[in-house]
């Protein structure tokens, strides 16, 4: 059996990314001013979508810890 590409950690980490960016992509939205040039869409939104795509890349580069059936007798 093929080893999969991902852990279980980094898929973990994956979906708490995708839920920071759309957390992100709402705050944006939120926002009440005239095209979004209040706080909400040009300062805190952005940070939370950076946030979001750092813990993404976090996930993809963490190595996946070896189980039992990885170890070889």
């Amino acid at each position: 059996m093929e080893k999969m590409p991902f852990g279980k950690k980094n898929y973990q980490w994956m979906v708490i990314g995708l839920v920071t960016l759309v957390i992100g992509f709402v705050i944006m939205s939120l926002d009440g001013e005239p095209y979004g040039f209040g706080f909400l869409g040009l300062t805190l939104g952005p940070i939370v979508v950076m946030a979001g795509f750092i813990i993404e890349i976090y996930a993809i580069l963490i190595k996946p810890e070896a189980t039992k059936s990885d170890v070889k007798k």
